[in-house]
């Protein structure tokens, strides 16, 4: 996953991940 000029990426944590598993945020990147 990706970040904005060195800030955490401006996603929830229930959001799906922005890596394309097609999980939430949480339960995949976001650990």
């Amino acid at each position: 996953w990706y970040y904005i000029d060195g800030t955490r990426p401006l996603i929830g944590r229930n959001d799906p991940c922005p890596c394309g598993s097609g999980k939430k945020f949480k339960k995949c990147c976001g650990q």
